[in-house]
């Protein structure tokens, strides 16, 4: 109930009668305020007229007036400022911890808005509100998404200046780890980003130019070259192809050199991956592309066009992977390169929120603007949640879309923010059943 009252002070979504304080007074909402999410009255920087005079300040809400004191705000000096108290019934007088008598009125809640609130209550359904969807125009919904797109970089970029600001202001080292954090692709990322981070860019460097090294150290930080990594029945052949014991006294040499601990193997997943997804073919994948100096963060800044990046993202395993999934597991002979979509989802993932990040931090908006840009070409994601909204009457166009349909699933409709969701909006202000 409080929550709706909320909502209906927002968007100023009051009964058609004028509204009046509890003793009569006129009041005319000149402006609802911001929502004030942290500690505080609930609105912010709210301006009404009561009677003939004109205050600014706070809004505090409640379902009932009696609230007031049970959520000690009559002993709070934060509220000392609020103007006007807005309640679904006022059942006493409320003041200030200054002992200021507050204006209070009750708000209605209309019936077609407490029914349609209702509704979205009960639905089990996702999205709840498909009821509405066609009925709301295309420029609304065009413009919602771009503002859930926006929320979602801005989101992701704040991961990524994180990661920057633990590197000590090192953007490659940063890069690095969001990338491989998305060579997990969903179900290993954790682990990936992990094992990044134990990656030693600055000295590995002098050893750049030897792919067996770059591994030898990528395979090692990651716990895969321990013995008890390799299951039982592989264990012999890969001690007898010679690879496996080159590798693992190649990384012994290198961890002494360096001071280096691998992550616990334990965290990498195993379960129901396809092989190509193995932990051990992405890894040689990033050592080939770290080897051939082609995904360098400078390289990232410089790339103009779609096609510089997915060539600039373009790698495959090192020769020995092309016939192996894990140690001693041999596998048909070819060549292990990622996909056209697997190089799509990178770029959304990590070129797209990674660029954002530094045109947001430098201040560079044609950076920004560039990002946002590169998800034009790209084709829709296809997964459950583009696929539930397309049967709703939302089909995505691309990956701006798709990428702003994942936004509302997540941070909307998963959340239960229907109050906060644009569409949720459409359907609450809905006067006419919906079937």
């Amino acid at each position: 109930m409080e929550k709706l009252l909320y909502y209906i002070w927002k968007y100023k979504l009051f009964p058609l009668r004028p509204l009046q304080t509890t003793d009569g007074q006129p009041v005319e909402v000149l402006d609802p305020g911001v929502l004030n999410r942290d500690a505080g009255p609930d609105f912010q920087n709210a301006k009404v007229k009561i009677g003939g005079t004109v205050w600014a300040g706070s809004v505090e809400i409640h379902r009932q007036a009696s609230d007031w004191y049970a959520h000690g705000h009559h002993e709070d000096a934060r509220y000392n400022n609020v103007v006007l108290h807005v309640t679904g019934k006022a059942d006493r007088p409320v003041a200030t911890q200054e002992g200021q008598a507050l204006p209070q009125i009750e708000l209605e809640v209309p019936p077609h808005l407490q029914e349609n609130y209702e509704t979205l209550c009960r639905t089990t359904d996702y999205p709840r509100c498909y009821r509405i969807i066609r009925h709301i125009d295309r420029f609304t919904i065009h413009s919602w998404l771009n503002t859930l797109l926006c929320e979602r970089l801005e989101q992701r970029a704040q991961a990524v200046a994180r990661r920057v600001e633990e590197s000590q202001g090192d953007w490659e080292q940063a890069f690095f780890v969001t990338l491989a954090r998305n060579f997990g692709f969903g179900v290993n990322g954790d682990a990936f980003e992990a094992w990044a981070r134990h990656i030693p860019l600055q000295s590995l460097a002098r050893h750049r130019d030897d792919l067996f090294q770059v591994e030898a150290v990528f395979m090692g930080q990651a716990g895969l070259l321990e013995p008890d990594t390799i299951p039982q029945k592989y264990r012999e052949e890969a001690i007898g192809d010679g690879y496996y014991p080159r590798l693992k006294r190649e990384y012994d040499y290198l961890a002494h050199k360096f001071s280096l601990q691998p992550i616990d193997a334990d965290a990498w997943k195993f379960l129901r991956l396809r092989p190509q997804n193995f932990p051990h073919v992405r890894i040689a994948q990033l050592a080939q592309l770290y080897y051939g100096q082609k995904a360098g963060f400078s390289r990232l800044l410089e790339a103009k066009t779609l096609e510089e990046l997915r060539d600039m993202l373009r790698t495959h395993a090192t020769p020995y992977w092309e016939s192996h999934y894990t140690f001693g597991c041999p596998s048909f002979k070819r060549t292990k390169t990622l996909t056209a979509n697997s190089l799509d989802l990178i770029t959304i993932n990590t070129v797209v929120p990674v660029l954002y990040a530094y045109g947001m931090t430098h201040a560079q908006d044609t950076c920004c603007q560039r990002a946002l840009r590169l998800l034009d070409p790209i084709k829709a994601e296809d997964n459950h949640v583009t696929r539930q909204w397309a049967e709703c009457g939302i089909q995505a166009e691309n990956a701006a879309d798709s990428q702003a349909l994942l936004q509302l699933k997540k941070e909307y409709c998963d959340r239960r923010y229907c109050l906060h969701c644009r569409f949720g909006y459409e359907f609450l202000k809905h006067k006419e059943k919906l079937t």
